[in-house]
C-alpha cells in the first residue's frame, strides 16, 4: 500500500535519482535548447486538439515541490487540469501553466531528458498563453549559477544568480514584498498596495539586453526582476497560489475587485484575459520585505485516536487533571482555514503523535495537509518524523521519498529536528559533508528554501562565559543562583534528551549543510508568556545569514514588536495565545503597524 501511494504522487525515480547524484560537471545538466536563429532539428506543428476545451489549464509539473495549492487555485476559478505529459500536449495546449520549485538543474534535466525542450521554446515563441512561476521563470533565462552553470531555455538575456548577502540580506529571500511596477500588465492590475509571497535563493536581474521582458522588480538588496511578460507570455518570481485570496465560494463570482488580496487575482487574470474588470490603484503601502506573523498548530493523536491541535507548557501537552487528558484546543484543518482567514502569513504544523516508526504510514496527517491546502492560500509548513526509516516489511524509504509525499500533499517547506541536530554534530566533529543526511538530500533536490531547521534548546546557565566551551550570552534575567551568563543547549526527542552542542554552533553548522530557515524555539519560555528569550533570537539571528523564526512565549502584541526591535528575526510565531483566542492575529499586525514595523495587510 505505502510503495502504491509512493508511486502515484511522489516526483519521478528518475528526477530525485539524477537531483540525488548532481553533479556539476555531468554533461547531463549542461543540455540548451538550439539555437532561436537556427533551423531546428525537428519540426513542430502548432495546432489546437481536437479534443481542446477553453475550460481546460495544461499544467508543466515536472515532479518537484508543492504543485498542488496551484492545482487548488486552477479548479476554484472554475477550470480543469490536464498535465503534460508529452511534448504534444504543450503544443497542443490552450493556455500553459508552468509552476517550479527546488533545482535549476533538476527541471532542466527532467525538461530535456523528457524531450520538452523544443515544445517549451515554440510555443512560447509563438506567443501562447504561457504563466511560470518561480522557477518556471528563471528556466526562461540563458543560464543558472546554481551548482555552477546549468543552461537554461534561453529565450530571455541574462544569467540567474544567487543573491549577495553581503548587502546584509538574508537568503533565501523568504516573505511578502512589494513590487515596483515597471509597465502596464493585465495580471498585475490588482497588486494596487498588497504583498506578494516570494521564497527563492537565486533570482534574474535587469539589464539592458533584457528590459523589453520585465514587468515589474522587487527590491531585496538589489532590484532584481519580480515579473516578466511579452505578449501573451508571462511569468513570476513570487508565488501567486501562496499571496492569497478569498475562499473558493467567493471565486466562483469571478469578480476581481471583491479580492481581499492579490495571489488568486494574478491567476484569475491570466486565465481570463477578456474578463471585464476595474482596476483599482490604492496607495501604495507596501514598501519592502514584511515581517511575517506565523500561526503554529501542534498536531498529534489524542487517547481516542482523533488529530487534535494542543500546546505545551514546556512540551507539557497533558493538562493537570485526574484524566490527564491531551490538552485539545481544536481540529487542524478548521484552525488553519481560520488563521488564514484572520490574516496569518503562514501556518505551520508541527506533527508530534506518535508515528515516528513510519511516516508515511501517518495518513491522517497526511490528508490534514490535502484539505488544508484547498481553502488556504499562504504556505504551509510541516515537521516531525522526516527522515529516513524502513517499514516493518524491510523496506527503506529515504528522507527525500519522505519529503516527497509530504510537498505533494500541500506542504510549501518541512521543518527538520532531531535528525538535523545529529547531522550537525557529525558534521562539526568529522568536518564532512557526507550528503547523506535528510536535510543535505531535501535541500539537495528542492532547495535550501524548502528546509526549515526547528531548534528546541534549553538554558545552562554559567558563572562565568568561559564555563562552557560551546557559545554563552550574558543574560538579561539572571539564573537561579545569580548567573549572569547561560549557553543554550540543544535537545532532541521533543526536548526530553540533551546534547552536546549549543544553539550557537548547531545554526551555524545546519546553514553551511543546506538548511533555509531556522525555527528558534526555547524550552524555557514555552507556554509562559512572558515574551519571546531576546537574548536567544538575538544570538542566534546575528550568528546566520538566513532567516530566523522566533518561537516560544509571545503572551502580548507587545512581544511581537519587541523581538522586531531588538534582533533581526525575519518572523515571528505564535500557538496558544492564538489557538485561546487571547491575542489575534490580526491584534499583532495592528499592534506592528502602530509601531512603524512592516507587514503584509
Amino acid at each position: 500500500m505505502e510503495s502504491a501511494m509512493l508511486r502515484c504522487s511522489s516526483p519521478p525515480p528518475q528526477f530525485l535519482a539524477a537531483a540525488a547524484n548532481y553533479s556539476p560537471d555531468s554533461q547531463l545538466f549542461r543540455c540548451h535548447k538550439p539555437s532561436l536563429n537556427s533551423k531546428s532539428s525537428r519540426s513542430f506543428s502548432i495546432r489546437a486538439s481536437a479534443s481542446s476545451n477553453s475550460s481546460v489549464v495544461s499544467l508543466l509539473d515536472y515532479g518537484a515541490g508543492n504543485v498542488r495549492s496551484v492545482r487548488n487555485a486552477i479548479h476554484s476559478l472554475g477550470f480543469s487540469i490536464k498535465d503534460v505529459e508529452s511534448p504534444e500536449d504543450i503544443l497542443n495546449a490552450e493556455r500553459l501553466v508552468f509552476p517550479g520549485v527546488g533545482a535549476f538543474a533538476a527541471a532542466m534535466d527532467f525538461i530535456n531528458q523528457n524531450g520538452m525542450t523544443e515544445a517549451l521554446c515554440s510555443y512560447i515563441e509563438n506567443d501562447r498563453p504561457f504563466l511560470g512561476i518561480c522557477l518556471g521563470l528563471q528556466l526562461l533565462f540563458e543560464s543558472s549559477e546554481e551548482k555552477g552553470t546549468v543552461k537554461g531555455l534561453g529565450l530571455i538575456p541574462g544569467v540567474v544568480g544567487r543573491f549577495d548577502s553581503s548587502s546584509g540580506c538574508r537568503v533565501p529571500h523568504i516573505g511578502w514584498n512589494a513590487l515596483q511596477i515597471a509597465k502596464e500588465t493585465n495580471i498585475l492590475d490588482d497588486i494596487g498596495d498588497r504583498h506578494v509571497y516570494f521564497v527563492h535563493s537565486y533570482r534574474a536581474m535587469p539589464s539592458e539586453e533584457n528590459k523589453d521582458w520585465i514587468s515589474s522588480t522587487c527590491h531585496y538588496g538589489d532590484n532584481f526582476i519580480a515579473s516578466i511578460r511579452r505578449g501573451n507570455v508571462h511569468a513570476v518570481q513570487f508565488h501567486p497560489e501562496k499571496s492569497g485570496g478569498k475562499s473558493s465560494k467567493l471565486l466562483v463570482l469571478f469578480c476581481v475587485s471583491s479580492y481581499k488580496n492579490v495571489g488568486l487575482s494574478i491567476l484569475k487574470r491570466f486565465l481570463y484575459p477578456e474578463s471585464s474588470t476595474t482596476k483599482k490603484l490604492a496607495k501604495r503601502k507596501a514598501s519592502k520585505l514584511a515581517k511575517r506573523v506565523i500561526a503554529c498548530l501542534d498536531v498529534r493523536a489524542n487517547d481516542n485516536g482523533d488529530l487534535v491541535v494542543t500546546k505545551g507548557d514546556q512540551y507539557d501537552v497533558r493538562e493537570h487533571t485526574k484524566e490527564n487528558e491531551v490538552r485539545n484546543l481544536g481540529k487542524p484543518v478548521e484552525l488553519a482555514g481560520q488563521y488564514y482567514k484572520d490574516g496569518a502569513d503562514e501556518v505551520s504544523f508541527l506533527n508530534i503523535t506518535g508515528f515516528r516508526d513510519f511516516p508515511l504510514g501517518d495518513l491522517p496527517m497526511l490528508q490534514v495537509l490535502r484539505y488544508t491546502s484547498e481553502n488556504v492560500f499562504v504556505p504551509l509548513t510541516v515537521g516531525g518524523g522526516i527522515r529516513d526509516f524502513t517499514d516493518a516489511n524491510g523496506r527503506h524509504y529515504s528522507s527525500l521519498e519522505v519529503a516527497s509525499e509530504y510537498f505533494r500533499s500541500g506542504a510549501d517547506k518541512i521543518s527538520i529536528g532531531s535528525d538535523a541536530v545529529y547531522a550537525a554534530e557529525e558534521y562539526l566533529k568529522t568536518g564532512v559533508k557526507t550528503g547523506k543526511s535528510s536535510l543535505e538530500q531535501i535541500s539537495r533536490v528542492y532547495g535550501n528554501q524548502a528546509v526549515v531547521v526547528s531548534i528546541d534548546p534549553r538554558r545552562v546557565y554559567l558563572v562565568h562565559p568561559d564555563d562552557s566551551a560551546f557559545k554563552a550570552v550574558r543574560v538579561k534575567n539572571p539564573g537561579p543562583n545569580g548567573e549572569e551568563y547561560a549557553w543554550y543547549q540543544c535537545t532532541v526527542n521533543g526536548g526530553r534528551e540533551g546534547r552536546q552542542i549549543g544553539a550557537y554552533e548547531l545554526a551555524r553548522a545546519v546553514e553551511e549543510l543546506g538548511a533555509g530557515e531556522i525555527l528558534l524555539n526555547c524550552i524555557d519560555c514555552d507556554g509562559q508568556g512572558k515574551g519571546f528569550d531576546i537574548d536567544l533570537v538575538k544570538l542566534i539571528s546575528d550568528a546566520v545569514n538566513i532567516p530566523v523564526v522566533a518561537s516560544s512565549g509571545a503572551g502580548a502584541v507587545e512581544h511581537f514588536s519587541e523581538v522586531f526591535n531588538q534582533t533581526n528575526a525575519s518572523a515571528a510565531l505564535a500557538a496558544g495565545i492564538f489557538h485561546r483566542k487571547e491575542v489575534p492575529v490580526q491584534a499583532v499586525k495592528e499592534h506592528l503597524l502602530k509601531e512603524g514595523i512592516e507587514v503584509r495587510t
